[in-house]
């Protein structure tokens, strides 16, 4: 394969309006984006050069080689038996959490994963230069074609297995999503005291940098790491 291979999207979710993009800045050439909710993927295709959408999963006469598949987790397997692609064609999922062969049924040796190492929201632009990408593969072929396109966004490219990918998934709901809804709880509990967020962003911004720094282990404070028991059961009657 000479050149940068032409894209074609399959999903219109968060991930897909920050890749999609990042992939063109890059020079690669989308050609189009399919969607089940045939509006989002207009949108999403409005928004890129040249790409249009798309009603159904039958890309035979796409000119595309590489079909990146954006979808949930619980739809990829059945959008994998729809999918119809071209000869030698490569079919990706970006799951951080589903094996290399939830793409098994489909009609091409060539499969792989190439998962963003990061979240995603529609509304925020992504450096994906600083982006961990972990890519998986079947094949020598596959996996180099999928190398190339990591680096030509990344400059954090990584090769693991199903099962390292599943591990670094759950590592990332505990290390964003799980703090993020702490985060939340941190918000209510002011506003039912009447003050504004604002005041614990300093001691969020220092707490990150800190574990970042000297490691999560060491950077622990507070009644927990003190032992302070009756602090502690003062908190949970406060909950």
């Amino acid at each position: 394969m000479k050149g940068k291979p032409d894209i074609d999207i399959i999903g219109a979710g968060n991930l897909a309006w920050s890749l999609a993009p990042a992939l063109e800045n890059a020079g690669f050439t989308v050609n189009y984006v399919y969607n089940r909710t045939p509006k989002r993927a207009k949108e999403l295709a409005r928004h890129l050069y040249q790409a249009e959408s798309k009603t159904n999963l039958d890309f035979t006469t796409s000119r595309s080689s590489i079909f990146l598949v954006m979808v949930s987790d619980d739809a990829l397997a059945e959008v994998a038996k729809e999918l119809i692609v071209p000869l030698d064609a490569i079919v990706v999922h970006t799951s951080g959490s589903r094996p290399l062969n939830a793409l098994a049924y489909t009609a091409t040796p060539n499969i792989g994963v190439f998962y963003p190492l990061q979240t995603f929201s529609s509304k925020k632009i992504i450096d994906f230069r600083e982006v961990p990408i972990l890519i998986e593969s079947e094949n020598k072929y596959t996996r180099e074609i999928l190398i190339k396109l990591a680096k030509s966004l990344s400059n954090k490219v990584l090769k693991i297995s199903s099962l390292q990918r599943k591990k670094v998934h759950l590592a990332a709901v505990f290390a964003s999503n799980f703090s993020n809804n702490l985060l939340s709880i941190a918000e209510n509990l002011l506003e039912q005291a009447d003050l504004d967020f604002e005041i614990l962003k300093p001691l969020i911004v220092e707490t990150i940098s800190k574990s970042l720094e000297i490691g999560p282990e060491f950077a622990q404070t507070g009644p927990a790491a003190r032992g302070d028991l009756q602090i502690l059961e003062d908190h949970v009657e406060m909950l």
